[in-house]
């Protein structure tokens, strides 16, 4: 008997997704199969119930989510036997992406009953996890001007973009990483451990779940004219010809913003602001277990 633990986020997206209780009960026989499903209704619930399914000791426990939602289910399981499973109903889903994990919910399904599993890296923010990015430039002010938006679409994200462009002042930071200082005004200071953020766009194409290390962007001021240009290559997932970005490969960093008393940040598309203006950040190699197509 394999014991499976379903949460869905019934907003994800656009909160038109179909993804229901019934459905899933339908797709795995009861011989075969315990399945116990569980709705969230508000943000840092999945955190709630998966702590609560943990205690039964499940096989997988499912998100069925986007990159939030994933990153509520899956904080809970790093450095532990249960599986992590993945059904992306959510607006952007770099990290399904990224896992060949498809949005086709038979397809997604096949994969949680073949039950084969890889381990990936897992990103860490001081006492936060990230398994796909984390940023502490314009896109922390993208992703709060998208949230407020109300609507996970496409065009939402760009006008928070285009809105963001205009307001956002860069503020002085200290990188300390690779036996390195550096001082700069980022527009952007972006680490990924995945190659792709969500809408099939990327800054770090060449990113990898599995090699021990993140991906860090660092983008300096920029007049208007270049922020036309970045917003091209970051459409395009050309940011490698943007000779402005310049791309490091660290397993830890240190970051301090003297000027500011908290620090406003993105972690997997989701808007927080730090109670702190130093954070640390580092690379768990393997820390999770996630069922993929093998």
């Amino acid at each position: 008997m394999i014991y499976i633990h379903f949460i869905i986020n019934p907003i994800s997206g656009s909160g038109k997704h179909n993804l229901s209780a019934s459905y899933l009960l339908s797709q795995f026989p009861k011989e075969k199969y315990k399945i116990e499903i569980d709705y969230t209704n508000q943000k840092k619930h999945a955190i709630v119930l998966t702590k609560a399914a943990i205690v039964h000791n499940p096989d997988y426990i499912i998100a069925c989510g986007g990159d939030g939602t994933i990153n509520e289910v899956a904080s809970c399981l790093v450095g532990t036997s249960i599986k992590l499973g993945i059904i992306p109903v959510g607006s952007g889903n770099g990290l399904a992406s990224n896992l060949n994990i498809p949005r086709n919910f038979d397809k997604a399904i096949a994969i949680i009953k073949k039950g084969n599993a890889t381990t990936m890296d897992v990103g860490q923010l001081n006492h936060k996890y990230f398994f796909s990015n984390m940023g502490i430039g314009i896109d922390a002010m993208i992703i709060k001007k998208y949230e407020r938006a109300g609507k996970r679409t496409l065009p939402a994200y760009i006008k928070a973009a285009l809105s963001s462009s205009l307001e956002f002042k860069p503020q002085k930071t200290i990188v300390h990483f690779n036996d390195q200082i550096i001082e700069t005004d980022p527009l952007m200071l972006f680490i990924s451990n995945s190659n792709e953020m969500g809408y099939n766009m990327s800054l770090t194409p060449k990113a990898s779940l599995h090699d021990g290390l993140l991906d860090m962007i660092i983008i300096p001021k920029l007049s208007f004219f270049e922020k036309i240009m970045l917003g091209y290559h970051v459409l395009r997932n050309s940011i490698e010809k943007f000779e402005k970005a310049k791309h490091f490969l660290v397993k830890d960093i240190q970051i301090e913003m003297p000027a500011k008393i908290f620090i406003d940040a993105q972690i997997d598309g989701e808007q927080y602001n730090l109670k702190t203006n130093e954070i640390k950040v580092s690379i768990l190699p393997n820390g999770l277990q996630v069922l993929v197509h093998l």
